[in-house]
């Protein structure tokens, strides 16, 4: 795998992470969402109407776009897999910008990850 296409797919990775961390801390702001049939219209213009979440769809949109092109690139059997980066991506931005704990199980895990990462990039 070339440089170039590490990027596009590494790029496409990083947007879909922030996306996430985008659309936790519009969720955040509005608070934990009970829908109803009384209330799904005005949660959902809420919704809406958040700049983190309206930011987050925006990564979500570039993050697919630069996807394809990585895509393109490489087999899909190395690509997708690939997508396993923003756990850890999640994990470190959760904990750095909202605040969220990260277990010792959970570093475990992604220590996991990192080496299933690096035997793919490998082969």
């Amino acid at each position: 795998m070339s440089i170039a296409t590490f990027g596009f797919l590494f790029l496409g990775i990083c947007l879909n992470a922030v996306a996430q961390l985008l659309l936790k801390a519009g969720t955040n702001a509005v608070g934990a969402i009970h829908l109803t049939a009384d209330n799904w219209f005005p949660t959902g213009i809420k919704l809406a109407t958040q700049l983190p979440i309206l930011g987050g769809l925006a990564c979500y949109v570039i993050s697919v776009l630069v996807w394809i092109v990585g895509l393109s690139r490489v087999d899909v059997t190395i690509a997708y897999p690939l997508l396993s980066l923003g756990y850890i991506i999640n994990a470190i931005g959760a904990w750095y910008f909202l605040g969220e704990a990260v277990s010792v199980q959970r570093l475990l895990a992604i220590g996991v990850i990192i080496v299933g990462v690096a035997l793919l990039t490998r082969s």
